[in-house]
């Protein structure tokens, strides 16, 4: 018996794009099985033949990781109509795209793969990976504004997980998450009447910007992915 995967599993497979811009090339028709327009939740076999506008995507995956010193003002995206966007500024020959976001304010680590099935493995809060910021805000703060934060803020509706926080400075301080709600450092500071005015990230769970110029990207050392590909319970590759 042949074995079969959703169409979109097959675009993170092959490092194509993750699963949810998979789905929006299949809902835009520009993407065909064995000639006819595929359609959401299509499994796929090895026989098949898979091609995007009528160009056949190989079947031949490596795995690629990279990170990246975000500068402000790069968006974040895969969108190529987006002046700036991440996988412009990058300029890699190959399909790359980010695991989670940075905000366009702000500057830091990021990383990027083809490989769409790790991202969730990374940015699932239960999974408790953590990402490490260095924060300034508009004014001095006492270390009740650090316990605050370090206890959880209500935002978007909810409290933030409780998260470790370090002053640096009459105005900065470190912070570390183990979840990533949107724009959750700025959200949580504005919610105790603070403001940030830059925010940098400095780690992501074991992997540092240590070394990266400002707009200057590299792949993973074999002993970074290796170490990424276990604290996400994958078997050296």
């Amino acid at each position: 018996m042949v074995q079969t995967i959703r169409i979109n599993k097959f675009f993170t497979d092959h490092g194509i794009c993750s699963r949810r811009e998979a789905d929006r090339l299949i809902e835009s028709g520009v993407i065909t099985i064995n000639g006819r327009p595929a359609k959401l939740g299509d499994q796929v076999s090895s026989n098949d033949v898979i091609a995007r506008e009528g160009s056949v995507i190989s079947r031949e995956k490596a795995n690629l990781y990279i990170k990246y010193h975000k500068p402000v003002g790069v968006t974040t995206t895969s969108e190529s109509h987006i002046p700036r966007n991440i996988i412009a500024e990058i300029g890699h020959p190959r399909r790359i795209f980010p695991i989670g976001r940075l905000d366009k304010d702000s500057s830091g680590l990021i990383l990027l793969t083809n490989d769409g099935d790790i991202v969730n493995e990374i940015l699932r809060a239960e999974f408790g990976h953590e990402r490490e910021y260095l924060v300034q805000v508009d004014r001095p703060f006492d270390q009740s504004f650090l316990h605050h934060l370090s206890r959880g803020v209500v935002i978007l509706g909810s409290l933030t997980k409780p998260c470790r926080t370090i002053r640096v400075g009459r105005d900065q301080f470190r912070i570390i998450l183990t979840e990533g709600r949107n724009r959750q450092i700025r959200r949580m500071c504005q919610a105790l009447g603070y403001r940030v005015t830059k925010l940098h990230r400095t780690r992501i769970m074991h992997i540092t910007a240590e070394g990266l110029r400002v707009g200057q990207w590299k792949e993973l050392t074999s002993q970074e992915r290796e170490r990424l590909l276990q604290s996400v319970g994958r078997d050296r590759s």
